[in-house]
């Protein structure tokens, strides 16, 4: 071997490996983050959501023919149930969905496909730990690099070989807590109750409810903008509203105003039905045991140009349901004839383990009443969703509904059937108008803290039940709080722990890297051993060509 081209090797070498060197990322670089685990509890010794925490695996796109235990990295627009199913399917490791800062920008084609798998993934029980993480610029750069990846697979034998040895980058995924996962035994269901009492003895009952509690994939995600922030921040307007006219002995109705607020909502109505049993059951006084007109209840009321009026039993010609009714068929079709207002029929299967709507905890103990939300179907996915953000709040609507329900009550507390037309006789106005300030305030309080029931002990979700607590005792009486104890021996919901996960992401070589960077080391030692050994050669030859070019 000449000199020239001996020198040529290992200079080229040279160069090689430090151009690898220069594009490689750090093998020991790493980056933890928070991630947030998908739902897990039993409710009726029915088991949900995702019974795995721990990952140790290598990270790859949802694009990936093998996906067995490898950490499957998905974005908004890459999940559908499909994908899910197939990852679960194949035994991957994990799934880590990556969640947008921005929930505005997502289309809403994708938003609702997104909703669509969620709900369906909430169903199922798998052993396979699913997280959902909020972007960030180190987990978006890993995200681009998988799925480089996954693209470059369907590309020649060579490219793959080179690019597996040379460029690429892996990524390992790990969750650094061991702990097992234990139950929670000692959650506790918070329902608040307040009331306007009315002008007079032995008077009927109305009960507004809604629950307030919020659910999704991860409980830590779920804010519940619309399902239910919507419901309680109307409910908490119409008592400030009807606290002025029961402040008057000249407007305080013939009836009983009773306002509640429940937990437990988004797992069978829980709260509602510890609530009723509580009062019907144990104690000695209370306006559930009394007569009972209807009980109202707000679900999901932040949008939408329909309103459904969810009953378990049709209310029959001349009972205070049916004359409620047609004064809200009366409202809607006098002040918005373009609000499309429906009943929806629903029977209650007494074998079934869970009810639809909040409405049915109080149909199975003979007390009427509905649910009014813009949702037809109660397994809409919007109902349960960690997309349910502000982005599906339209205050004006919202406000429409309330004056909806609050003009409606009016006309039938007052007996205001006979009287002029809703348009002509609007109670809400002036000083007793919906507050858009107020109302405003409420929903982006309730939308900007995650309120799934499992955070009950989060000092920031203690807080907010008190704020709760403290708007109700502002415009009601006899304001209560009751707190529900689970038996532990035998409990109706059992939640599990470890939903808030420390997550660390370490930026790797391929083994293949090592193998190939080996090589080249050799070669180059190879390279530097042979012109040691033959230095005295090689000196001639060199000797010579200088000579030789100084001759010419």
């Amino acid at each position: 071997m000449s000199l020239t081209v001996l020198s040529r090797v290992a200079a080229l070498l040279l160069l090689f490996v430090a151009l690898l060197h220069a594009s490689a990322l750090p093998a020991v670089s790493s980056y933890e983050f928070t991630a947030y685990r998908m739902q897990q509890y039993n409710i009726q010794q029915k088991r949900h959501g995702c019974r795995g925490a721990r990952v140790q695996a290598e990270a790859r796109s949802a694009d990936e023919p093998v996906l067995t235990r490898r950490c499957v990295i998905m974005k908004l627009l890459d999940f559908s149930i499909e994908r899910y199913l197939e990852a679960l399917r194949q035994t991957a490791a994990a799934v880590l969905i990556l969640l947008p800062k921005n929930i505005s920008a997502v289309h809403q084609d994708i938003i609702q496909s997104f909703m669509v798998g969620e709900s369906e993934a909430l169903l199922r029980d798998t052993i396979i730990p699913t997280y959902v993480v909020p972007e960030d610029e180190q987990l978006l750069f890993m995200y681009e690099e998988v799925k480089h990846a996954a693209a470059t697979r369907a590309s020649s034998i060579l490219v793959r070989v080179l690019r597996s040895m040379v460029i690429a980058s892996a990524f390992q995924i790990l969750v650094t807590n061991t702990k097992p996962i234990k139950p929670i035994t000692d959650n506790t269901i918070t329902t608040l109750e307040g009331v306007l009492p009315g002008a007079g003895e032995d008077l009927p009952t109305i009960i507004i409810t809604a629950h307030y509690d919020s659910y999704g994939l991860s409980p830590w995600l779920s804010y519940g903008a619309d399902s239910n922030g919507s419901g309680v921040t109307i409910l908490l307007e119409l008592a400030r509203l009807f606290r002025k006219l029961y402040s008057s002995t000249h407007s305080q109705p013939p009836y009983h105003l009773l306002f509640s607020l429940t937990g437990g909502g988004k797992y069978n109505f829980i709260g509602t039905k510890k609530f009723i049993e509580e009062n019907m059951d144990h104690a000695e006084t209370s306006l559930l045991h009394d007569n009972v007109a209807f009980v109202l209840c707000l679900d999901t009321l932040a949008n939408g140009d329909e309103l459904f009026l969810h009953v378990s039993r049709p209310p029959k010609p001349g009972t205070p349901q049916h004359t409620f009714v047609q004064q809200l068929e009366l409202v809607v079709s006098s002040r918005f004839p373009w609000v499309k207002l429906g009943m929806v029929h629903k029977k209650i299967n007494l074998g079934e383990t869970t009810v639809a709507w909040e409405h049915e905890r109080y149909a199975i103990r003979r007390i009427p009443g509905f649910t009014l939300s813009h949702l037809g179907d109660p397994k809409a996915e919007l109902r349960g969703s960690i997309l349910d953000t502000m982005l599906h709040v339209d205050l004006r609507k919202m406000k429409r509904n309330a004056i909806i329900i609050a003009e409606s009550l009016a006309r039938f507390m007052y007996n205001l059937s006979d009287k002029d037309s809703p348009k002509d006789i609007q109670v809400f106005k002036g000083q007793m108008e919906f507050q858009d300030s107020r109302m405003s305030t409420l929903m982006s309080l309730l939308a900007s803290l995650p309120r799934a029931m499992q955070l009950d002990k989060e000092p920031k979700n203690a807080l907010l039940v008190n704020s709760l607590e403290h708007e109700l005792r502002h415009y009601l009486h006899q304001v209560h709080r009751h707190t529900f104890r689970q038996d532990k021996r035998d409990p109706e919901l059992t939640f599990f722990d470890q939903m808030e996960q420390p997550m660390m992401m370490y930026r790797i070589k391929p083994a293949a890297f090592d193998l190939f960077l080996g090589g080249c080391i050799a070669a180059y030692l190879g390279t530097v051993y042979y012109a040691i050994q033959n230095f005295e050669y090689l000196y001639t030859k060199l000797k010579a060509a200088v000579k030789s070019k100084q001759q010419f």
